[in-house]
């Protein structure tokens, strides 16, 4: 009774029988308007005519809004940077930027509508790559430098040196769920928002904003989201802004759901970066220094590009000593839509730059990587400390990397393998295996902190509100856990609600894979509170000591006495004990000074590693994941099956991420790939015939977190770099594993037929 172990996620049979409601799926109220945005079709131009007479006058249409309507701040940027306008104003500076908004009676109305506005535009330069952004120091913000010891002294004196170039390309998210919301009014101009949003205080703070109008007037709400991936943390603001704009002007509920095409089109991804780096290293393959150089396309705004892109520099390390180093980071702006948070949020790119480092000393001393890659690992002979200063106290990478191999019989399959591209003609296969080593905390340290909101009621039910949003990944459920425990109750006697900003106020977004830590925290402590007012209770009752008193079983037993669980619960309620409770959480132990880049974000780490086994056509250049193997540290688990859920969904959406999820602009700027009919998402049969999960059985937080579990949410997504770092060795064998491939990410089947094809000529990296 209330132990924690395997329970299927709280809304599984909802989500398989289509029973779920997500926003459109939420009965049309009477009045309800339908909202289509008109998008700009120009990367960079002047609005120099615009007329919506024929919008405006189109069957069904109830109002049209622009900018002149707003009458607040014309703004929703999360971080207050006031370069991401709800409405472009004179100019528009990517493809797909709202120009104006219809409301209609139906959505079909309001579609139709949209494509009657007469713009005309006076084009201007437009930077829409990071080569273009380069030449004309189209920075964000000044350049970032990271460093430790003296890496150009190290490099000069190295015994072998090396340097090269990667390119990796951004991701959608395609989330199934795309951006929505609802808007419903109430009295004296208050507004109630329902919100498919990862970040409910910050909507609720904008919509205030751009209205002109106290936080305490706009309520925002958020039951499921249909996967959000980072893409609903700040750019779900913009939809529910306009819903909330449209309300305020008519007083009738409004409603906005893009399809496919618009939400690809308006929302960011995942930032596209070039990593350049030198490497320096002994014969063994230890670094003895390293310069990396990351560059990024931020898109037309700031966003959250500054903490990303910062991220990317505290996970260049991965799991490796880097001994002397210099990381440099330059994030442009571009006329590209501004990209955002996606899952790992920055470390993958930092981390896919160190991994291919791995490969290329490698490939060079002829050495197997996993003998390159163990010869770097952080370990206690004072090759313990990041280039950002933070001690590396928690380290598990090795023993789990030598496990897995071990289990996994890496050394035996690699031998099979170079034995099979021998002889393999036209199908030549690779192997690899790479650790993760992942940062747990927002790194800027004020988000980390969580608030709840528990009643019980007198039949001893409970009523749970937390700051955290459900998005498939199973927090509720796992929270769920943690109160059923803390009261050794069934957990079918909670009930979490929707996230409310009217019940728990300020809170941070759902993101950093911090759901569960701060959240569970928060709950536990509002449980606990509850629960020793209970406990001294019945030891009045009971004429005993507090700490005689037990809860057990839906029971609590205090000296000779015993009462079920809800019986304790309305006889204090009789006794007029509180059965209400807040809880709140804020992460010890932290702080990060930005300017000097050094100090300890992160409370812990979380470590794993995995094994992909490769096939490759070089004749056509298409792959394909054989198998894969995953050993995970996820420290005491509070739901394994949902652990093991995230981790393998992680792993497949890394897998698609370097493999077929290619973002294609044009030289206009505009996005060409903006539905499933040219995006290509990892789909069943990319999921490897053989894939090996499990969690790694001594793991354990030595940090104090919530029952010394470990975060899930976004490190197993690295995983998937073992696929990359397969291919690489997969392409190398066509040159006898002489030369490293000049393999950029994703490794599409044309990436991979162009660098046989570099091999087969002859031509260097």
């Amino acid at each position: 009774m209330g132990n924690l172990q395997d329970i299927p996620h709280e809304s599984a049979r909802k989500h398989v029988t289509g029973e779920a409601v997500y926003i459109d799926d939420m009965p049309c109220l009477p009045d309800l308007l339908h909202l289509q945005p008109g998008l700009s079709t120009r990367a960079h131009a002047r609005l120099k005519y615009m007329n919506l007479d024929a919008v405006r006058s189109a069957p069904g249409v109830v109002c049209v809004l622009t900018a002149k309507d707003i009458p607040g701040r014309n703004d929703v940027s999360p971080t207050g940077t006031g370069d991401d306008p709800v409405f472009a104003e004179g100019k528009v500076v990517y493809a797909g930027q709202v120009i104006f908004t219809v409301a209609a009676s139906s959505l079909a109305a309001a579609r139709h509508a949209a494509t009657l506005a007469k713009i005309e535009y006076k084009d201007l330069p437009a930077i829409t790559t990071i080569t273009q952004a380069r030449a004309a120091n189209a920075d964000l913000e000044p350049e970032q430098t990271m460093s430790m010891g003296a890496a150009e002294a190290a490099l000069r004196t190295a015994s072998h040196l090396i340097e090269g170039h990667l390119k990796v390309g951004g991701q959608d998210h395609f989330y199934l769920e795309s951006q929505a919301a609802e808007c419903v009014p109430g009295e004296d101009g208050d507004l109630r928002i329902a919100s498919s949003t990862q970040h409910p205080s910050e909507v609720q703070h904008l919509i205030a904003l751009l209205l002109g109008r106290p936080s305490h007037d706009i309520q925002v709400q958020v039951r499921r989201m249909g996967g959000g991936f980072g893409g609903k943390e700040t750019q779900a603001a913009l939809i529910a802004a306009l819903t909330a704009l449209v309300t305020h002007k008519t007083g009738r509920p409004a409603r906005m759901v893009l399809d496919r095409d618009d939400d690809m089109l308006m929302t960011g991804k995942r930032h596209d970066f070039e990593i350049d780096y030198k490497a320096g290293f002994d014969d063994t393959g230890r670094l003895s220094g390293i310069s990396l150089d990351l560059a990024s396309r931020c898109g037309c705004s700031m966003d959250l590009s500054a903490a990303i892109n910062d991220r990317a520099m505290f996970h260049a390390d991965n799991a490796y000593f880097l001994n002397n180093a210099d990381i440099r980071s330059r994030r442009f702006r571009t006329n590209t839509v501004s990209n955002t948070a996606f899952r790992g949020f920055g470390g993958p790119q930092g981390m896919i730059a160190i991994e291919r480092v791995m490969d290329a000393i490698a490939l060079y001393l002829g050495k197997d990587p996993i003998m390159v890659r163990k010869a770097n690992l952080y370990n206690a002979a004072g090759r313990d400390i990041t280039p950002y200063g933070q001690r590396v106290s928690d380290n598990i990478a090795p023993e789990i990397i030598d496990e897995l191999a071990t289990s996994a019989q890496y050394t035996t399959r690699r031998k099979a393998i170079g034995e099979y591209n021998a002889n393999a003609g036209y199908m030549r296969r690779g192997i690899a295996l790479t650790p993760v080593k992942f940062g747990i905390s927002f790194t800027t340290t004020f988000l980390n902190q969580a608030g709840a909101l528990m009643h019980v009621y007198a039949d001893g039910s409970v009523h749970l509100n937390h700051g955290g949003t459900e998005m498939g990944q199973g927090l509720n459920t796992k929270i769920a856990q943690i109160v059923a425990k803390e009261f050794q109750i069934d957990q079918s006697a909670i009930k979490i609600t929707a996230t409310d900003t009217a019940k728990v106020p300020n809170t941070s977004a759902t993101a950093a894979s911090s759901g569960t830590d701060l959240n569970g925290m928060a709950a536990q402590k509002a449980a606990h509170t509850i629960k020793m007012r209970l406990a001294r209770f019945a030891a009045k009752e009971a004429g005993c000591a507090i700490g005689a008193v037990i809860f057990e079983n839906s029971h609590v037993q205090a000296g000779s006495k015993k009462w079920a669980f809800s019986e304790l619960v309305k006889a204090a309620y009789v006794a007029r004990i509180s059965l209400s409770s807040t809880g709140f959480y804020a992460t010890p132990d932290i702080h990060y000074d930005r300017a000097s880049h050094t100090g300890n974000p992160f409370y812990y780490y979380a470590y794993g590693a995995a094994i992909s086994e490769v096939e490759i056509d070089i004749l056509t250049g298409e792959s394909k994941i054989l198998r894969v193997d995953i050993l995970h540290d996820v420290g005491h688990s509070i739901n394994p099956a949902i652990d093991l859920g995230q981790i393998e969904g992680g792993f497949v959406q890394g897998a698609g991420w370097l493999t077929t999820e290619e973002l294609v602009f044009d030289d206009q700027g505009i996005l060409r790939t903006h539905a499933p009919s040219t995006y290509k998402i990892p789909a069943c049969a990319d999921r490897p015939k053989t894939f090996n999960v499990a969690l790694y059985e001594r793991g354990e937080n030595i940090k104090d977190t919530i029952h010394k579990s470990k975060a899930v949410g976004e490190p197993p997504l690295m995983l998937a770099i073992s696929v990359f770092s397969a291919i690489t060795d997969a392409v190398a064998s066509v040159g006898d594993y002489k030369t490293l491939p000049d393999l950029h990410a994703p490794a599409t089947p044309e990436a991979i037929l162009r660098a046989i094809t570099a091999l087969q000529n002859g031509a260097k990296p």
